[in-house]
């Protein structure tokens, strides 16, 4: 058997007895039950032995109802045995007379408290704590102390109905229910148990009628008061304190002493009872409608408490829950007999004195008493609890004593009911009808204690309840009236000491917590001055920083004043009111403060619930003298300038914690703006990390401050980083995930209640203390919770309400709700709407706030669900009878959606449903109200509990559902951060920016820039495969059926289609993987998704185009070289057969001719070889003319006027200068002037920039046709054409007229078709067939010589093949496959990775090399310094790597690969003929090599080489080749392998990152946006227009505004788009609807461009030949870290 503590040393008994008659024990035993020793029974009752078994189990002591038994029990505890007798009669019931039956009833008074009682006393050696503890599960928690924030923890049985299965169970069951204000908690039973009888249903079973009326097991049972008494000694103060004030709020009886029967000490539960606040209306109030609100510790009452002296057959606690209610509203204050497990016997909770108050409501028909009264209950008999008996004496107004017999020989009794330190009048209850009353012993003890009729109330058979309870109820009645002891339980804790009470308040944390606040808040007399003395920094000074935040953001009063001047302005006020703010010393109550919530553990909490307790306390004293005044000023109407004021202080009476944490906040951020080594500032920097530890503790933190409207940023956000790291270590690298719950409604709907009934929180409900602004909370999920939720913690957002009546007469109350509203809803994953329908008026207002914050919301990419909660609607077919009420409800969101949207400038959104998921079905919640009954004695209801309840688990249901994972801190004080500074604009749609937001936009163009460079490089490896085939074509290499070539060029082409329609289809699904990964935040990004789709299309049909053009220009070159090559061979032949002629004569000598003879020889036929053949010139054709063609047929569309202006110029003389535009005819309805509005928006420099970056484009183009060396052909002008015709649609900026299209298209073509012109003439020249035959002429002399001398050709052929044929080949495939390598190696570097971050390297790059010029090259030549910084990043980082020339390995390597194949494969032919040996490996090269026909037909001829030889030659030589090519490779440099590639990494690198190429029409600043086919264009980081050449015009100095500050001003602009004509920056987006111009994502946004033009104002001025730009004072302050930082923070880069 195992060792057991003492503690565990309980036996149960297991037995068989007799079955004999019950007979009733005689009064004696009852009297003596306590006194049975070792082995004596009483000698009325039969004793039952029972044989103990050895194992070691909790003991039972329950008995058959009705059976009177005598247990013999035996306990062991080490040596000791005992054996006593313990009698368990529960009543009288069956040992009284049919007649007297009727009135009995089995009481638990007398049933269990006799159990119990001699349970305490006679197995005193047992641990019945520990033993129950141990069977509740909480033996752990009774020293390590149950946690508030342990329970508030969202666990899986949050959500579950299931109900207790086991003992263990017992406890949570009832934390859970009271938490919620479930009226319900009490009922708690396991249900592991079951009716065996019930389950028969076959009608087999004998019938056995005593199983009706058999006892129960109630084996599994335990009696509530046991659960709470544990759960009491289990928990700590502040889980107590919230138990106390839930129950107290459930109307439940609360301890007042708690006894612990394992020390035999109780304790007096002060700080328990502190929390609870009570409203009441006495008597002496009714008239006036006043009414008394305070803390029910400090309110002084009489107390009535009512006590048991033995036995009693009258239900003590069934009697008070009747006298405490009256016929309409029972209710079961005090846990009784008949309640369920009520009956169950006490083991640890006699002893417990609970108290409970019955307060007024001031109707006189339905109060039971008319003035407020504590009334207490003690458990257990007096005489075994003395100590609370005699407390309550002194503490009492009277005592009720319930008795059923008195025994008046007895000394105790006299002792105990005549004290001299009682205080209370002793009252005698008394049931005549119990068989063991006897009134001649009521009479003596009566008479012995001088008490007269009035103090003895007796139930007669003539009385039935209802008159017992009224007698009593009168009796209390008069005693409340008169009596003059009243007392608060405050000052009751004296008495307690002096009787050895312990008190809970006594723990020393508590008590040093209780100083230490007492020191801040006795000062407290007026709240006004005591919020200007000691918390200086808030109120006016707060208040005025907002408004300047807010108007730096609107820029409303900004009038004719530069704009930045006007900003610097207001940042200069901002920083005096926080100089202001730093020269108050930090007064005594924040020193105190922050010392205080700098203790250890406990006494931290203990501190902030002492100060939030006093800080009520004054407010609802000052808050009820100002009511009073309030009420009498208004009685005169003329008193109006007083009702005002003291309006005004009603609005300013609160001050609780949050006023300290705000002053905390704002001498926080106060503290930031001075120097980082500044000792003061240091030594605040702990702040941040204090608060966050207290918001893990499950403190709230004030998010938005309610008196003035806004977020302190800097504080929360830096609370939120600590929070942060204090729950994801760096170390450990996981973030911790949140999800958010936020609450909307109007003012004092029970939004704060209904978030502590679901989460059992305590957001402050009482009547002067509604929220303002907005706080969160945090709750911890548990683990059985975490994958569910997919998140770690809860974050609950309790708002203030909207359409509060304090802000109604303030001119912004519907911006400041709207602001809220967004905020919240914003943040939230689920908001809770609570709405009332019976004010459709109201209601509107509301829905119209709320579908405003969602549609906003939709916007930006937030999906945010709702639920929609009407309260007090509590009839069962709600749901179905408010279907009108929802259809009602659905039409107000539709009709709201399509106002908010006008508002919004958003008029695709039509109805709710389109602003988010919602359905009138399962959106629509049905609340009863949360009393049942009249308060202030109305219980909650328990419907209301169950309801929210049921609401708790669908919005749980709906986190889990939620697509979007959860963020964790940091992307939540992101969304803090970006939603206020968007709230701040008027426009927060296009305000709105959002790191988070541009990750993931980022992270998508990375994707897709990906996924595009990925089908690029495919294509290209495709067409130069097709390249190469098409040069094969008509060739032995080519290995296409078909030797037409507009067959087979039509084949390739639809190879390509199909190509392209695999890859579109690829990167589709690609694009809808990405949309559907749960990862990170995609959803933010969903509005995106169509303008990316689009982009593939546009994206497939671009390459299409190009690929087409590709192909056709390579099969004309193909079949122009068709002919030369013809020609070519045809003369090759005439001179090889000359030669072999020559050869026959010369050997037919006979004669041995020496080399010089034979050179001679040579010479002359050669000589007269050529004179026979006729070497017709190449024709050049004229290129200019077909140009001219070319541009006339493009033209045709355009009318007889493009014709007429092609006639006016010859196309040989265009494009000789500079592109010049001339505005002549465009303006003869406005006259062109540079006025001082905005030169920016004139049209001929908008036409110029237009026209420069296309002709850059065009050159860019020509240039790489011009280097191929190729012939030309139309295709190349053809794809010129396009590409200026597809820019100039996609144009939005400037107006194209014809004139501007013709004259522009005429300059390009005319420099092409010189370019082109010439390079056609080089290319006949090289490849004219008289020069390629002299070129050869030596080639041809060297075989002549080895032929006639019959030497071996094997090596030098095979080194001929090598060099001549193969290596120009192999050097052909490299250069053609290095181009998409490097872009490749490129696009790994960040800087290469998306548009923004590749803009944000360029930026940062001219930052730090700190050179004006290269400033100016930036802004005036955007496109060549960009093309410029491309390449020098490309040159810097292969200089340093390796990586080319392994790619260049790669190439050879491969190419070498496939010769060796092909020589090994044509070894393996038949043949012995060297040519068809040498046609075999070029066949099998066909489509990977492009070796020239030129040099292979030199080759072949007179070659006379055995082909194993000629193969084994090969290989050594290709050896060669490799290490010679390899060598060469390695030493080349980087440049000249640049000028050799086919593909210009640094135009395709341009090309992809320089997005759609469209810039602001106001600053220039190229766009940011990704993919090709996006609707809006934006860009991250606006400049002063100064930077653009920009100036005023009178003035002539450099102008300083910025379009991003701009766009919010009352200022107006004009130009060409506008018709001349003025128009506000406001409503620019009429003018260029495709440009999206935000406002500075913060203040130091724009502070990069700031900075440079403050250093480079003079440089800028002379370069521009104007004046130096006034640069605004804050400027100056701007350093390089600062432009750097605001350069991250613009292109959010971490």
């Amino acid at each position: 058997m195992e060792e057991n503590s003492d503690e565990d040393l309980v036996v149960e008994l297991y037995c068989e007895e007799v079955h004999e008659p019950p007979s009733a024990p005689c009064s004696t035993c009852w009297d003596d039950c306590q006194q049975i020793i070792t082995g004596v029974t009483c000698r009325h009752v039969k004793a039952r032995v029972f044989n103990i078994s050895s194992e070691l189990v909790s003991q039972h002591l329950d008995s058959p109802v009705g059976d009177s038994e005598n247990y013999t029990m035996i306990t062991c505890r080490e040596e000791e045995t005992q054996q006593e007798s313990t009698d368990m009669d529960s009543s009288e019931n069956d040992y009284l007379k049919p007649e007297e039956e009727k009135s009995s009833q089995t009481p638990e008074d007398m049933k269990d408290e006799i159990k119990s009682q001699s349970l305490v006393t006679s197995t005193h050696t047992v641990k019945h704590l520990q033993s129950l503890l141990k069977k509740l599960g909480l033996k752990q928690n009774y020293t390590k102390k149950l946690s508030l924030r342990r329970i508030l923890g969202i666990n899986k049985e949050t959500t579950t109905d299931e109900s207790a299965k086991c003992k263990s169970d017992l406890p949570w069951y009832f934390l859970k229910k009271v938490m919620m204000f479930n009226v319900t908690a009490r009922n708690v039973k396991c249900t592991s148990e079951c009716d065996s009888t019930s389950d028969d249903t076959s009608g087999t079973k004998k019938l056995n009628l005593k199983n009706l009326v058999s006892s129960p097991n109630t084996e599994d049972t335990v009696n509530p008061l046991d659960i709470i008494t544990a759960l009491f000694l289990c928990s700590d103060g502040f889980l107590q304190q919230e138990m106390t004030l839930k129950m107290s709020m459930c109307q439940f009886s609360v301890p007042l002493l708690l006894p612990n029967c394992d020390t035999g000490q109780c304790t007096l539960m002060l700080w328990a009872m502190r929390d609870i606040v009570k409203k009441y209306r006495p008597q002496s109030l009714s008239q006036s409608k006043g009414f008394i609100e305070e803390r029910i510790v400090l309110s002084e009452l009489p107390m009535v408490s009512f006590v048991r002296l033995g036995e009693c057959s009258l239900s003590k606690s069934e009697i008070l829950n009747k006298l405490l209610s009256n016929s309409q509203q029972y209710h079961d204050t005090f846990v009784h007999h008949d309640m369920e497990c009520g009956d169950s016997p006490r083991i640890i909770s006699n002893g417990l004195t609970e108290i409970t108050w019955y307060l007024p409501g001031g109707n006189t028909n339905i109060d039971i008493f008319s003035q407020p009264v504590a009334v207490a209950n003690l458990r257990g008999d007096i005489a075994s609890f003395e100590t609370q008996y005699s407390f309550l004496c002194q503490t009492s107004a009277a005592v009720f004593v319930f008795f059923d017999h008195l025994d008046s020989e007895s000394e105790s009794v006299f002792n105990l009911l005549k004290s001299q330190h009682h205080k209370a009048q002793i009252y005698l209850v008394g049931n005549y009808e119990s068989k063991r009353f006897n009134l001649d012993a009521l009479e003596k003890v009566a008479t012995e204690l001088d008490l007269t009729e009035n103090n003895i109330i007796i139930k007669t058979k003539q009385k039935n309840d209802a008159d017992f309870v009224k007698d009593l109820r009168k009796t209390v009645r008069n005693v409340i009236e008169k009596s003059e002891l009243k007392m608060k339980i405050e000052e009751i804790v004296d008495i307690a000491h002096e009787l050895g009470i312990l008190v809970d308040e006594d723990a020393p944390e508590c008590q040093t917590a209780k100083k230490n606040a007492k020191t801040i808040t006795e000062e407290i007399q007026d709240i006004h001055k005591y919020k200007e003395d000691q918390l200086p920094r808030q109120g006016q000074i707060w208040k005025t920083l907002t408004l300047l935040e807010k108007e730096e953001f609107r820029l409303r009063n900004v009038g004719s004043k530069n704009i930045e001047d006007y900003k610097s302005d207001l940042q200069k006020q901002k920083e005096e009111l926080r100089q202001k703010q730093n020269s108050y010393e930090m007064s005594t109550a924040m020193t105190n403060f922050i010392t205080g919530i700098s203790s250890p553990g406990t006494e931290r909490f203990y501190f902030l619930k002492w100060m939030r307790m006093n800080l009520d306390n004054v407010s609802r004293i000052k808050l009820c003298e100002l009511r009073e005044k309030y009420k009498e000023k208004c009685k005169n109407s003329e008193n109006k300038e007083e009702i005002k004021e003291i309006d005004r202080q009603i609005s300013n009476s609160s001050l609780g914690t949050e006023h300290f944490f705000r002053e905390m906040g704002q001498i926080y951020e106060s503290s930031l703006s001075l120097p980082e080594t500044e000792p003061s500032r240091q030594q605040l920097q702990h702040l941040p990390k204090l608060c966050a530890k207290l918001l893990l503790d499950g403190f709230p933190l004030e998010l938005v401050d309610g008196d003035a409207s806004n977020i302190p940023l800097r504080w929360v956000s830096d609370v939120l980083s600590q929070l942060s790291d204090l729950v994801s270590p760096k170390k450990k690298g996981k973030k911790r995930k949140i999800r958010v719950v936020t609450v909307l409604g109007v003012q004092s709907t029970g939004k704060s209640t209904l978030l502590n009934t679901m989460f059992g929180v305590q957001f402050a409900v009482s009547s002067g203390r509604c929220t303002r602004g907005a706080f969160m909370l945090l709750i911890k999920i548990n683990e059985d919770m975490k994958n569910v939720l997919n998140c770690d913690f809860m974050v609950i957002i309790d708002t203030e309400g909207l359409k509060s009546l304090d802000l109604a007469q303030v001119d912004n109350s519907y911006e400041h709700d709207n602001e809220l509203a967004t905020l919240v809803v914003g943040l939230s994953d689920v908001t809770i709407v609570n709405i009332a329908m019976e004010n459709l008026t109201e209601m509107k207002d509301i829905l119209q706030i709320v579908v405003h914050a969602f549609l906003r919301m939709k916007e930006v990419g937030k999906k945010p669900k709702c639920v929609f909660v009407h309260q007090n609607v509590s009839d069962v077919s709600a749901h179905e009878k408010n279907l009108r009420d929802r259809k009602l409800l659905l039409d107000q969101l539709n009709e709201m959606t399509q106002a908010a949207a006008k508002m919004e400038k958003k008029e695709g959104n039509k109805s709710f449903t389109d602003v988010m998921e919602y359905s009138s079905d399962t959106g629509n919640w049905y609340i009863p109200g949360l009393w049942n009954g009249n308060p202030p004695m109305a219980p909650v209801n328990a419907g209301y509990s169950e309801a929210v309840y049921e609401l708790k688990k669908n919005i749980i249901q709906l986190l889990g559902n939620c697509e979007s994972s959860a963020n964790n801190i940091m992307e939540f004080k992101e969304w803090v951060r970006s939603l206020w500074n968007a709230v701040k604009h008027e426009n927060f749609i296009f305000s709105f920016r959002n790191s988070l937001v541009a990750d993931e936009y980022m992270k998508l163009c990375s994707e897709f820039k990906k996924w595009e460079w990925e089908l690029r490089k495919e294509m290209y490896t495709w067409v130069t495969n097709a390249e190469t085939k098409i040069s094969n074509i008509g060739t032995i290499a080519a290995k296409s059926e078909t030797s037409d070539m507009r067959e087979f060029l039509g084949s390739l082409k639809r190879e390509a289609s199909t190509v392209l329609s695999t890859w579109e289809t690829k990167i589709l699904n690609y694009l809808t993987q990405y949309f559907e990964q749960t990862e990170g935040h995609v959803y933010l990004v969903e509005g995106y998704k169509e303008e990316f789709s689009n982009s593939v299309v546009v994206l497939n049909r671009e390459i299409e185009n190009s690929v087409k053009y590709q192909l056709e220009a390579a099969a004309e070159i193909r079949q122009g070289m068709k002919e030369i090559d013809k020609i070519k061979d045809s003369n090759r032949k005439e001179i090889e057969k000359a030669v072999r002629a020559l050869i026959d004569k010369c050997r037919k000598k006979e004669v041995q001719m020496t080399d010089e003879e034979l050179d001679k020889e040579f010479e002359k036929m050669w000589r007269e070889t050529l004179e026979k053949l006729s070497f017709s010139k190449q024709k050049t054709s004229n290129v200019i003319d077909k140009v001219s063609h070319s541009l006339r047929e493009n033209l045709k569309r355009r009318g007889s006027h493009a014709n007429e202006l092609l006639s006016e110029m010859s196309l040989q003389d265009c494009g000789k200068e500079f592109f010049k535009y001339s505005a002549e005819g465009w303006f003869k309805k406005f006259k062109h002037t540079a006025n001082k509005l905005f030169a920016r928006q004139d049209h001929i420099m908008a036409a110029q920039h237009l026209a420069g970056r296309i002709i850059d484009a065009c050159t860019d183009f020509v240039n790489e046709r011009v280097k191929r060396k190729n012939n030309y052909h139309d295709t190349y002008i053809q794809e010129i054409l396009h590409m200026i015709d597809e820019k100039l649609q996609n144009n939005k900026e400037v107006k194209i007229n014809i004139e501007f299209e013709v004259s522009l298209k005429q300059h390009i073509c005319g420099f092409a078709a010189r370019e082109f012109q010439k390079m056609h003439e080089d290319f006949l020249e090289e490849n004219d067939p008289y020069r390629c035959l002299n070129k050869n002429k030596e080639r041809f002399r060297d075989d002549f010589k080895d032929v006639f001398h019959e030497r071996d050709q094997c090596q030098k052929k095979a080194e001929e093949f090598t060099n001549r044929c193969l290596k120009p080949a192999v050097e052909d495939f490299v250069n053609r496959s290095l181009g998409p390598d490097i872009i490749d190696e490129m696009r790994k570097l960040k800087h290469f990775s998306n548009q923004m971050y590749f803009q944000y390297s360029i930026l940062l790059d001219l930052l730090y090399k700190e050179d004006f010029q290269n400033y100016l090259s930036y802004i005036c030549s955007y496109e060549n310094y960009v093309k410029s910084w491309i390449l020098e990043q490309i040159n810097k980082h292969f200089l340093t790597e390796s990586s080319v020339f392994k790619f260049e390995d790669q190439h050879l390597q491969s190419c070498i690969d496939n010769i060796n194949s092909a020589i090994i494969k044509a070894k393996t032919r038949e043949s012995d003929d060297l040519k068809a040996f040498v046609e075999d490996i070029w066949k099998e090269l066909g489509d990977k090599l492009v070796i020239t026909q030129d040099a292979l037909g030199a080759f072949m001829i007179l070659n006379n080489a055995d082909k194993e030889q000629f193969a084994d030659c090969l290989t050594a030589s290709m050896n060669y080749m490799t290490e010679t090519l390899r060598k060469k490779f390695k030493e080349s440099p980087f440049e000249m392998k640049l000028q050799h590639l086919h593909v210009n990494p640094q135009n395709e690198l341009f090309n992809k990152l320089i997005g759609c190429g469209k810039q602001c029409p106001f600053c220039k600043a190229p766009c940011d946006a990704g993919g090709k086919f996006h609707t809006e264009h934006f860009a991250s980081l606006h400049r002063p227009e100064g930077l653009g050449k920009y100036k005023w015009e009178q003035t002539e100095r450099l102008v300083t505004d910025i379009c991003s500050s701009l766009v919010i001003s009352d200022n107006r602009f004009r130009c060409s788009h506008t018709n001349n004509k003025w128009h506000s920056y406001k409503k620019y987006k009429k003018i260029y609807k495709d440009w999206n111009i935000q406002p500075d994502v913060s203040l130091e946004a724009s502070d990069y461009w700031k900075y440079v033009m403050t250093k480079y104002n003079k440089n800028f001025a002379e370069q521009y030949e104007a004046q130096s730009a006034y640069i605004p004072f804050s400027w100056h302050l701007i350093n390089k870290d600062q432009a750097e930082k605001s350069l991250k923070e613009s292109y959010n880069i971490k």
